[in-house]
């Protein structure tokens, strides 16, 4: 399978639409309360790559939590064009500091997911979030935040900087 990104978007749209052969366990496809996270594991270790990959466009919350930590960076892009992420799952992968920092800027470009303030908190906290993006979300956070990330030993020192500044600016 090319890794061309033409090919990737063709790839999501025939999934999208039904028009792919790819076949995978209808369980991993509905939502449900009762997480099996050692079966779906299990599961998940024998599907090959386009198997994956459908279930990542397609799959319940508890597959895309683990395919978010799947080995294939494919994989983890592909999750991330799931319709049905909730925005709790997008600040919890934005909180990840163990996660890669291509999907974090992926992320950063969402608007409709960085105009929820927890997921542009949780980015510019985030030290793998990348530097002109965190940058960019500092000024938008609320005082009691600023004041936090400027005491913060665990962020870039630019981003603890302008926080600073901004505390100090607005008088804090």
């Amino acid at each position: 399978m090319g890794d061309e990104p033409e090919d990737l978007a063709a790839l999501a749209e025939d999934i999208q639409e039904g028009r792919d052969t790819i076949v995978v366990p209808e369980e991993l496809l509905e939502e449900r309360r009762a997480p099996s996270s050692k079966n779906l594991l299990a599961q998940l270790r024998d599907m090959t790559v386009a198997e994956r990959l459908k279930l990542a466009l397609k799959g319940n919350r508890d597959a895309r939590t683990l395919l978010l930590r799947d080995a294939n960076r494919m994989v983890q892009r592909f999750v991330l064009q799931n319709p049905r992420i909730s925005d709790e799952e997008i600040v919890a992968l934005a909180k990840n500091r163990n996660i890669d920092s291509e999907l974090l800027d992926i992320v950063c470009r969402r608007k409709e997911w960085v105009s929820k303030y927890p997921v542009r908190l949780a980015l510019t906290t985030n030290p793998k979030t990348p530097l002109t993006m965190a940058v960019r979300f500092v000024p938008t956070l609320l005082p009691r935040d600023l004041r936090t990330l400027a005491k913060s030993k665990n962020v870039p020192a630019a981003v603890n900087g302008m926080a600073k500044r901004l505390v100090i600016d607005r008088g804090g």
